[in-house]
């Protein structure tokens, strides 16, 4: 398989619905770890895993109605741009590209979604 098609990271089954999961960085090559986050309408988004407001995992925290809610400040994050959507973070992080394909999910590092 190719760069091109993505690398395959986790099945839809490993992420619960309204949570999300950490990629190391050694797999996908970034600067950050990656949460692929399952929304609660089982949409998959990638973010760069560690909020903008202090070292938290974004994976770990609670993901409802197109938002991910950082557990450590309740930072919330747009999972479709990164862009913040509550205090106290400032900076948007970065969203990467991802597909579902026959329930496997691949990420395109890098990619703008």
């Amino acid at each position: 398989m190719s760069a091109g098609d993505g690398i395959r990271v986790a099945s839809l089954d490993d992420i619960p619905q309204g949570e999300g999961i950490a990629v190391d960085k050694s797999v996908t090559g970034t600067d950050d770890d990656i949460a692929l986050l399952r929304d609660t309408d089982d949409t998959v988004y990638a973010l760069n895993d560690t909020c903008t407001h202090e070292t938290a995992s974004l994976a770990e925290g609670w993901v409802e109605d197109g938002y991910v809610e950082c557990p450590l400040h309740s930072s919330r994050f747009c999972l479709k741009s990164g862009e913040v959507q509550g205090l106290p973070a400032t900076r948007d992080t970065c969203p990467h590209r991802v597909e579902v394909r026959d329930g496997e999910v691949y990420l395109f590092p890098g990619e703008t979604p």
